[in-house]
């Protein structure tokens, strides 16, 4: 009985809820039941990260639905060049293979919904993420790394309904339109990166791919059957231009998206594990910044120092880790971006990529910087090595390795005249 009136007491308490709105069905079921639930007002936030959709029709439908009042942020440029790019200058890939799409959007949209409230002066916060999944962690991480004393409403934590028949039908009771398309058999999640799918279909991890599911690009089989190259070129780990041309960061991407969709670039099938604990099986597509990884991979080859690169690389996985998980705001990212910034400069330079059939292959890498010198690295007679130096480095390299093998001959040996001493004894006993 305490518990219910504490819970209607913290319900009284909240005036105000900024809601992270997407004009989807969940967060436009979320609005009402928030409204109905804490009788209070609700201000929706919505963040533009290059859905691809018009959003006009998401700040009608907030505020026929019960919003009080609509934001709507563009923050494409914000977030290629704060999210995309500090992910990119560290190779992250979690677990190797995704790359990070939706994992990184997530706090942007934490920071910019925190700021509404500051501006609003609300009470709470509001998402539209499961109890299930990674999201509820990104968000929540985020918002309590801005403001500690935030109240966050989770309603998937909170409410009755269960499944999306059971939010159709709420929606039809509230006059919440419904969109009368077909339902997708999976759920998707795009921004200017990467669009993502999972559930559904999908849930069975033996099942390949609907051919329809995919947007960004075409399947390799339908690929152009000439290939395509172009340059890309850096700057201290950050790209800069594509084949001479210099682009903000949100239109490069842009661009990279459209000409490895049209050649089938980026897509990636994994089981990967979420943070709460579970497997989870995820379809992504991320043409663009499939081509921006290999590209600045081939551009570090030539001007990265080789202890650098490797310490570097050890920390990658750890990254990537902390961008899935949800720490971009904690205090180990800040240290890792500042080291990761660093080991990035003098990365620059230009890198020549070949597009064909789902592949994107380096077939070229040059730099004013470069480490690379023909004048070692050549199989033909040269004056600035001397071949036989490399004898005294591997003899030097190799002593710790011969001292080991010494101590196993000799124990080797020792065990020989042991076992004969004793089969001598047991000779001259048996005499006797």
């Amino acid at each position: 009985m305490r518990s219910h009136v504490a819970s209607r007491t913290r319900v009284k308490d909240v005036k105000k809820i900024v809601l992270a709105y997407s004009g989807g069905l969940d967060t436009s079921v979320i609005l009402r039941w928030l409204i109905e639930t804490y009788r209070a007002e609700v201000v929706a936030f919505c963040a533009d990260l290059g859905q691809g959709e018009e959003l006009d029709p998401v700040r009608d439908k907030a505020l026929k639905t019960g919003a009080s009042r609509v934001y709507i942020k563009d923050l494409k440029e914000e977030f290629v060049r704060d999210f995309v790019f500090p992910c990119l200058k560290a190779n992250a890939a979690y677990e190797g293979r995704y790359l990070l799409g939706t994992s990184m959007a997530r706090p942007l949209i934490a920071k910019h919904q925190m700021a509404v409230v500051k501006k609003e002066r609300a009470d709470a916060v509001a998402h539209g993420a499961t109890g299930k999944g990674n999201d509820q962690v990104r968000f929540e991480l985020s918002y309590y790394a801005i403001d500690p004393h935030i109240r966050v409403i989770a309603p998937w934590r909170e409410w009755k309904l269960r499944s999306r028949s059971d939010l159709i039908a709420y929606a039809r009771r509230h006059d919440i339109p419904v969109p009368t398309t077909r339902a997708r058999p999976y759920s998707t999640d795009r921004n200017l990166f990467h669009i993502s799918f999972e559930g559904g279909v999908l849930e069975d991890p033996w099942q390949e791919p609907p051919a329809e599911m995919f947007v960004l690009s075409v399947s390799p089989e339908k690929a152009p059957d000439r290939p395509a190259y172009h340059e890309i070129e850096f700057r201290d780990g950050v790209p800069i231009a594509v084949d001479g041309k210099r682009f903000s960061p949100a239109r490069l991407l842009g661009l990279l998206n459209s000409v490895g969709g049209r050649h089938g670039v980026g897509r990636v099938d994994v089981v990967e594990n979420r943070y709460v604990g579970m497997k989870s099986r995820g379809v992504y597509e991320t043409p663009g910044g499939t081509i921006l990884h290999v590209a600045h991979r081939a551009v570090e080859s030539i001007t990265m120092d080789r202890e650098v690169m490797h310490l570097r690389d050890a920390l990658t996985p750890r990254f990537s880790e902390l961008v899935y998980y949800g720490y971009w705001f904690s205090p180990e990212m800040e240290l890792l971006q500042r080291t990761i910034d660093e080991s990035q400069k003098g990365v620059t330079g230009v890198a020549r990529v070949k597009l064909y059939k789902g592949g994107c292959e380096v077939v070229g890498r040059q730099s004013g910087v470069s480490l690379y010198d023909p004048a070692f690295a050549t199989f033909e007679e040269d004056e600035v090595y001397r071949q036989k130096d490399a004898e005294g480095f591997i003899r030097l390299n190799a002593l710790r390795l011969r001292i080991r093998a010494l101590r196993s001959l000799g124990g080797a040996r020792d065990r020989l005249r042991s076992g004969q001493a004793l089969r001598r004894a047991a000779g001259k006993r048996s005499g006797r």
